[in-house]
């Protein structure tokens, strides 16, 4: 396995290679992570992970400086895993003159996310953009915990037509159900066990959703009148069309339930897909 830092480096180390899977992430790695780098192993035998944390999705009230670093254990992991290429660039190899053009995304980044942190999708869309041009795979795997995310990474994809197929994963959990992130470490004890709650009340509006309650609304709220009572404070929990991630109405059938809750000091996010039948 090659660490690169370096862009000319990295793209001279990559020309040889026919076909490129790349796993873009801000370290801190754990087994959602991986699972990623072994969905990318089934399309190219060169597969490259970036570690980069990018200060642009970063709201100055937000966890830039405390977010989890931990590169040296991030590539035994990987090196383990058998991965090609590590690029870990610095910021300044990223951003080596002030970002003044950006990625603006449509309007549904203001929603949900958006929402609460404003410019967050701007940051990340500009800084997907750049890696995909310095890295220029065939295939990008994203998680689909970040499903918003994952949504305006396929629409920029196509909007800007860019020559790369993007894959969804499945969120990875604890045996328990919590999504898998690297945030999850600033938990606390007791709050790494309340924190699988957040999935039960998704699971339970999913179960009843596609027994064939269409109180959507209703059913949301009550989701966050629950979790609001064990002391979590609820960004959003909503059902919504996956495509479009317009509000569900009755009559969609493929939705998706996205929730955001804080726990603590600790923002979780997560999200499950729901198929209401005919």
């Amino acid at each position: 396995m090659e660490i690169i830092t370096d862009t000319l480096k990295l793209r001279a180390r990559l020309q040889r290679e026919s076909r490129i899977a790349f796993v873009p992430t801000m370290g801190g790695l754990h087994e959602g992570h991986l699972s990623l780098v072994e969905r990318a192993q089934k399309e190219a035998d060169c597969v490259v992970v970036s570690i980069f944390v990018n200060r642009l999705q970063f709201a100055p009230t937000e966890d830039f400086s405390q977010y989890p670093r931990t590169l040296e254990d991030d590539c035994n992991l990987l090196k383990k895993k058998g991965v090609s290429v590590v690029f870990a660039p610095d910021d300044t190899e990223i951003y080596p003159v002030p970002q003044d053009f950006l990625i603006e995304p449509p309007s549904f980044a203001n929603t949900l996310e958006g929402e609460f942190r404003p410019g967050f999708f701007r940051g990340v869309m500009t800084v997907v953009f750049k890696l995909f041009n310095i890295v220029q795979p065939q295939v990008a795997v994203f998680g689909k915990k970040d499903y918003q995310q994952m949504q305006l990474v396929h629409e920029m994809v196509r909007q800007m037509n860019l020559p790369l197929k993007i894959i969804a994963c499945e969120t990875t959990r604890a045996p328990d159900g919590l999504a898998l992130s690297s945030r999850n470490r600033y938990l606390s004890s007791e709050e790494r066990v309340e924190a699988a709650r957040l999935y039960r009340v998704l699971s339970e509006i999913k179960s009843v959703v596609e027994a064939g309650n269409g109180e959507f609304q209703q059913l949301c709220k009550k989701a966050c009148e629950t979790l609001t009572y064990y002391q979590w404070e609820v960004d959003y929990i909503g059902l919504h069309q996956r495509d479009t991630l317009a509000p569900a109405e009755v009559g969609d059938l493929d939705l998706v339930i996205l929730a955001a809750a804080r726990l603590g000091v600790t923002r979780l996010i997560d999200s499950l897909e729901v198929s209401v039948k005919h």
